[in-house]
């Protein structure tokens, strides 16, 4: 059985921070299999705290029930300069809780942000996500992104040796 709710987008605030901080870790430890290079231990991937207050920044939360269920951010940063646009909306902390999931709130939250970047006068919009982060990659599919660049990396380089 299916349960119908409805989806609140607002903006994020201090009270929210508690929250989004349990989401940023929760985030970090599903994405640790995609990257086995992430440190040990707590660690951190956003400076929330600032973001929020960052007029320049668009921090969302997605409510439903009551409840804090999903999260976002968006801010601009300057391409690389051979690329053009020179500024890009950067999309992050994508995050719903894994009981909301499948429900739509992901893309309710892209476009609020996706729109927020329009209105500030950008047109393209980036993020990142891991290669083998199948689920995300679809989700991001979705909304009208493709994928541009794969970054590759090891750990075991090899020495002269070898």
């Amino acid at each position: 059985m299916t349960t119908t709710f409805s989806t609140h987008l607002r903006e994020a605030t201090k009270t929210d921070l508690p929250v989004l901080l349990q989401f940023e870790q929760d985030l970090i430890a599903f994405e640790r299999p995609f990257a086995p290079n992430l440190k040990k231990g707590k660690i951190s991937y956003y400076d929330l705290a600032a973001y929020i207050e960052d007029p320049a920044i668009r921090v969302i939360v997605a409510e439903a029930e009551g409840q804090v269920v999903g999260s976002g951010y968006a801010l601009i940063r300057e391409n690389k300069a051979y690329k053009a646009p020179q500024h890009y909306v950067y999309l992050g902390f994508m995050y719903v809780l894994p009981e909301y999931r499948g429900r739509g709130i992901n893309g309710l939250i892209m476009t609020d942000l996706i729109l927020w970047g329009k209105t500030q006068g950008y047109t393209e919009v980036q993020l990142e996500v891991y290669a083998e982060n199948e689920s995300a990659i679809k989700a991001y599919a979705k909304a009208g992104l493709v994928p541009e660049i794969l970054t590759m990396r090891s750990n075991n380089i090899p020495t002269e040796n070898q």
